[in-house]
């Protein structure tokens, strides 16, 4: 009996496209909804601070006086407490996860 289960699984897996992508050579494509990474247009921010007390991990640096907003991107978890709070909407989750890196950085994003 389980001759033909197998037979049946196999032969709708022959005619089905493949159920995964090889990576290298096609791009990775992002389910809508994905939690990746935060992005920031600083022109709009207005340095209130509240999407540094809302962040769980402390992740985030919000210097009013020197017009910067710094991110440590390992420390961040994603959970979207900073965008969701954010009263200008200046802050976005993007699909796209942070690129990994072999030192613990800190990205400063300073108004013009």
């Amino acid at each position: 009996m389980s001759f033909f289960a197998i037979t049946k699984t196999l032969l709708k897996s022959l005619f089905r496209k493949p159920a995964t992508v090889a990576y290298p050579f096609g791009p990775r494509e992002y389910v809508k909804g994905t939690r990746g990474s935060i992005a920031i247009v600083v022109d709009q921010c207005i340095f209130c601070g509240i999407c540094q007390k809302k962040c769980p991990t402390n992740a985030l640096i919000v210097n009013r006086n020197d017009k910067t907003w710094t991110i440590a991107r390992g420390r961040c978890i994603s959970c979207g407490a900073c965008v969701e709070v954010c009263p200008k909407k200046c802050l976005t989750m993007d699909e796209k996860y942070s690129e990994p890196g072999r030192k613990k950085q800190e990205e400063v994003f300073k108004h013009a």
